[in-house]
């Protein structure tokens, strides 16, 4: 055990406007990926703080103001939040960097999208009318649909994108009028934390942002399961999603569930028919598989590529991939950091076993780096790798690896790229690569996919609702639909001339 007195030590359980220790009085060392050594520590929650941080929020649902805050007042302190992140912006992207392993660039790109968040949420709320009239046909009726906050909200967010994740929740539960309780990875919950005190400074109330820090097992799946909380959002891995629902299921919770996916990334040979195009596509298909070492949910992790162009594809690809510089994601000229952990390393190996044992092809990487001065031998470093001649009844393609693995299919025809596309369980996002306008509709509209980029991979836009089919979850974040998670639908009717009705003799 390393001496904590050395490390940094952060608050991280924040309950009922008050910073604390956990109730065990126990905490946890949080790990540079980059080095495996420890540069901080937190409170290590349990079942106990969760229900402390719970009865906070209750109370402050039940009697405090925040509910009933008049939309302007709740959109002017969402804008505060936002002004705070932009202040902060070079130090949380350097934490988010030393936490997850990313570079610091995309630390940075992550603050400035949870800004965008915040603004976003906003301008939604405080541009919208009070209430929906709805004609009941008659001059004596008034009648209403009104939007109210849910009330309690837990939220267990992942280790990968841990700032951006927790603001997709946040942002639109405080617009609505809620109160909270967040949970961090336990691996990655330093900027989470550090965004409840923004919130605090830029003056939200006591007790309605409440953090607890901690393993899933305990904090998340006691939040899950409270009695008192009224909507659970979870994004991270399919089985403790599974895990999340079955918890929340006896007292009927409200539930989102963003699970993952195994997206692919098509692309047809006219799109590559201009060297400005094949350049353009192979460049996309790097920034797809690879960003964040591929540790991305919407990451274009399946290559499917027209046979016709695939040899020179994926040569091309695989030559830029052995040139990506790894590296520590503080260094000047890194493009591509750690993995989080060794655990997730072990996994991304196993996975890569596992293909070349069923007839992959290894173009590229396939190992560990060589270590060197930005690269510890003890950091969790994995190369970006290619696997050629894949087919579906690989694990490596039919599972959410994770890791920097691009698999490559290939095709013939249109019809066969949409099968290849849709066969797997997931269904949160995919792409396709075409110069034919009709065939990118045509394609777009037969993929069974929440999101589907066109000539493009990865962005998001915080006005369109995020979510997948299938085993990639249920629910929506983002947009109006993100913001109508977080709110119940009340009808009020008004009959303003009232009559005796006279059902009954009497």
């Amino acid at each position: 055990m390393a001496d904590t007195t050395e490390l940094q030590v952060r608050t991280s359980i924040h309950a009922g406007g008050e910073w604390r220790a956990a109730v065990s009085g126990a905490t946890r060392e949080i790990f540079d990926p980059a080095d495996a050594l420890p540069f901080a520590v937190v409170a290590e929650g349990d079942e106990k703080d969760a229900d402390l941080a719970v009865a906070a929020a209750r109370r402050a649902f039940d009697e405090g103001p925040w509910p009933h805050t008049p939309v302007a007042e709740r959109a002017a302190l969402l804008r505060r939040v936002a002004g705070l992140l932009v202040r902060d912006r070079e130090e949380l992207g350097l934490l988010e960097s030393r936490d997850t392993g990313k570079t610091v660039e995309e630390g940075r790109v992550d603050i400035d999208c949870v800004a965008d968040a915040f603004r976003y949420f906003a301008d939604l709320v405080a541009g919208e009318a009070p209430g929906r009239v709805v004609d009941a046909g008659s001059t004596d009726v008034h009648s209403v649909v009104v939007h109210e906050p849910v009330g309690v909200c837990a939220m267990i967010t992942p280790w990968n994108y841990p700032l951006l994740q927790a603001s997709w929740k946040i942002s639109p539960a405080l617009a609505a009028g809620n109160t909270f309780v967040v949970k961090p990875s336990e691996i990655t919950p330093l900027t989470t934390a550090a965004l409840i005190g923004l919130l605090t400074e830029a003056g939200l109330p006591a007790g309605v942002a409440n953090i607890v820090t901690g393993p899933g097992h305990t904090v998340g799946a006691r939040l899950a399961e409270h009695p008192d909380v009224d909507l659970v959002s979870f994004t991270g891995g399919l089985v403790s999603g599974t895990k999340v629902a079955e918890a929340a299921a006896p007292t009927v919770k409200k539930v989102a569930l963003e699970l993952g996916g195994k997206n692919p990334n098509v692309v047809f040979a006219d799109s590559c028919a201009t060297e400005e195009g094949f350049d353009t596509a192979v460049d996309q298909a790097l920034n797809a598989a690879f960003i964040h070492s591929g540790q991305v949910c919407s990451a274009g992790a399946r290559l499917i590529v027209e046979e016709s162009v695939r040899d020179r594809f994926v040569t091309e690809l695989a030559r830029r991939a052995e040139r990506i510089r790894l590296g520590r994601g503080t260094a000047d000229g890194v493009e591509c950091g750690p993995l989080v952990s060794e655990q997730q390393r072990d996994k991304i190996e196993a996975h890569v076993a596992s293909a070349l044992k069923e007839g992959a092809v290894l173009r590229s990487g396939g190992k560990r780096p060589e270590p060197s001065a930005e690269r510890p031998e003890a950091g969790y470093f994995y190369e970006p790798t290619v696997l050629d001649h894949c087919h579906r009844g690989m694990r490596v393609v039919r599972e959410e690896v994770f890791g920097p693995v691009l698999t490559v299919e290939t095709f013939r025809t249109e019809d066969e790229a949409v099968a290849l596309a849709n066969d797997t369980e997931y269904g949160l996002a995919g792409a396709v690569w075409t110069a034919d306008a009709g065939r990118a509709r045509r394609v777009a509209g037969r993929l069974r996919h929440g999101t589907v980029w066109i000539n493009d991979f990865h962005p998001y836009l915080p006005q369109a609702e995020w979510g997948g089919f299938g085993k990639s979850g249920v629910g929506r974040e983002l947009g109006p639909a993100g913001l109508a998670e977080y709110r119940e639908t009340k009808h009020i009717y008004q009959n303003l001339a009232p009559k005796p009705v006279r059902w009954f003799a009497g």
